[in-house]
């Protein structure tokens, strides 16, 4: 499968340009909460999921030495996901985020949470995780804006960073399983640096570069617009030239054709598919080509 993968991008990036790409990474959130490094673990010690964006601005949606947004209030508080997510659907609209990263949670104080397949476009290449270290006041671990292209625009093959924890500034609990305190006024966020943490990392986050796609065509048929992206799974195509497609067809991120449909039409329907990142591509009856990322959410 892979060799097959592999050999589509090859062949597919021979007819392309430098340009916009989408990578495929895996994500590893390994937890060692310890006894030894934080004090004590407690009985019903787990962590929350692990939820974030790929976005194009650092600090979108936190930064340390301000104060949390009442999403991150909420994960680090309860680890509960719902504002957070409406958060990132809000910067989604504003065009300054991809996507919403919902990912597992982990039932023990240690072991590992895997994102096996993330998609990250190049437009939107910084990555913000966050997870609640449970039980807890409101203290939490987060990777914050963490830019997958290196300095010359490439994408990163692999990383292994610490994580650390961090309090919310919205309760006062000085332990694990301390009682709700409202911390009056909200402080802005800061780094555990104090009993029981101790200022010790909580565990690594490992980021491993599987695959890149390029989604530009030097070819391409103009003035065709493809709308709303992201979408639920239904499309348009404004055709104003009246160009004559003969084909629409949708490939995954490995480069396997998820669907093929005739040309002609202004409305196609995609809802079928599970939702991620897909190329879809449009030719011609004289094989012009139009290719593009298309997000079904």
């Amino acid at each position: 499968m892979k060799k097959v993968a592999f050999l589509f991008i090859f062949l597919f990036s021979s007819i392309l340009i430098a340009g916009q790409s989408v990578a495929t990474y895996r994500v590893t959130f390994n937890s060692i909460w310890n006894v030894t490094d934080h004090t004590s673990v407690p009985n019903s010690a787990h962590w929350s999921k692990l939820v974030g964006a790929t976005h194009k601005t650092p600090n979108t949606f936190l930064e340390l030495g301000q104060l949390a947004t009442l999403g991150i209030k909420d994960v680090a508080e309860r680890g509960n996901n719902t504002v957070f997510n409406s958060e990132v659907n809000t910067e989604i609209t504003n065009g300054e985020a991809d996507q919403y990263i919902n990912g597992s949670s982990l039932g023990t104080a240690t072991g590992n949470i895997v994102l096996s397949s993330l998609q990250v476009d190049e437009s939107f290449p910084l990555l913000t995780l966050v997870s609640m270290i449970a039980p807890s006041p409101d203290w939490f671990v987060v990777l914050n804006s963490y830019n997958l292209l290196d300095t010359n625009g490439d994408w990163k093959t692999s990383v292994t960073l610490d994580m650390f924890a961090y309090d919310a500034g919205t309760d006062s609990g000085t332990d694990y399983s301390s009682a709700n305190l409202v911390t009056n006024p909200f402080q802005p966020i800061s780094m555990i640096n104090s009993a029981p943490i101790n200022g010790n990392k909580m565990g690594t986050i490992t980021i491993v570069l599987q695959s890149v796609l390029s989604v530009d065509t030097i070819d391409s048929i103009d003035n065709i617009k493809i709308y709303p992206n992201p979408t639920s799974g239904s499309i348009k195509i404004s055709n104003d030239n009246g160009i004559d497609i003969k084909k629409v067809k949708l490939y995954n991120i490995l480069g396997k054709m998820v669907s093929s449909k005739e040309g002609g039409l202004t409305d196609y329907d995609f809802s079928e598919l599970e939702q991620g990142v897909y190329i879809l591509k449009l030719i011609s009856k004289d094989n012009k080509v139009k290719t593009q990322k298309l997000v079904i959410q």
